[in-house]
Formats: structure tokens, sequence, C-alpha cells
């Protein structure tokens, strides 16, 4: 169905889809020269700052689903009960059995991540994507910087299988 361009004072049949919003869910019909004119004065991140920006713009690159972000939270809540549990009920943690010890590849990919052996999920998935960002090749000026690339992929792909996510 062909409309009239939405335009104030234009008659011309309005074939060009133009966003009303960030969230692209309305949109203008314009005719070919208004919508030209509105996209070329139009801008997806207006009224953001700089931190909402590049927030915006990790979440939309690496983002996380929302299954995933409440296992984050829900991870994040069992490590402060844990720590709660231990300093209140030191005596309940010292007769606790001892776990194995982890294996060489998780503590190579934490080193390599440049993460303490305690690193949660949620501490890896931040600092991958800090370092993914820095060394993309499609991003970061230095030829090396693939190979960089490689190296930290390969470990965060390692720490993924460990973590079962």
């Amino acid at each position: 169905m062909i409309t009239k361009c939405d335009h104030p004072g234009c008659t011309k049949a309005g074939t060009c889809r133009a966003p009303k919003t960030r969230d692209l869910k309305e949109y203008w019909w314009f005719c070919k020269e208004h919508a030209a004119e509105y996209n070329k004065n139009w801008n997806y991140y207006a009224n953001m700052t700089p931190d909402e920006i590049d927030a915006e713009w990790e979440r939309e690159t690496f983002g996380i689903a929302d299954k995933d972000k409440d296992q984050a939270n829900k991870n994040e809540d069992d490590y402060v009960n844990f720590l709660n549990d231990f300093l209140s009920g030191r005596n309940t943690f010292d007769k606790m059995p001892v776990k194995k010890s982890v294996p060489s590849t998780i503590v190579s990919a934490l080193q390599t991540l440049d993460l303490p052996i305690t690193a949660t999920w949620r501490e890896i998935g931040s600092k991958y994507r800090s370092l993914a960002k820095k060394y993309h090749p499609d991003t970061a000026k230095d030829k090396s910087s693939a190979k960089e690339f490689m190296r930290i992929t390969t470990a965060y792909e390692t720490l993924k299988k460990h973590f079962k996510k």
C-alpha cells in the first residue's frame, strides 16, 4: 500500500521508510527527496553520552542474551552468598573437602586474559570483550593484532568450555 509522504505539505507518494525512534519499531513514510533529507540529519545515537554509546556498541556487538544475564546474575549472587557464608561461618569451610586442582589449560587461558584464578564468568566475559575490542583485526591498526586476537579468542573458548557456557 502506498501512502502520502509524511513530510508536511508534500503530496508525493511515501515510498521510503525512515525510523521515528531508536527502537526502530515505528517509521515515517517519505518521498525519496524527504527521506534523503531526514536520513542526512537523523542521528541514531542522539542524546547519548560517549559511555552510553560505547556500552550500546558492546551490547550489540558482543551482546549477552537475557537468559545469559539471568544466569550471570545468579552466578554473582551465588558468589556473594559464598563469601558471606565463608566470612560468617569459617569453621564449616575448614571441614569441607578440598576440590581438585585447576587444569593447566584453564590456568593458561586465564593468564592469557590477564585474570586471576578466582575470576568469575562475568569477569572473564568482560575482559574478553575489552581485549577483543582492542585487538580485533577490523579495528586495530597494528598488523600483529590478528594473532593476538586469535590467542585471546582461543583462551576464551577454552574457558567457555570449562564453565559449560
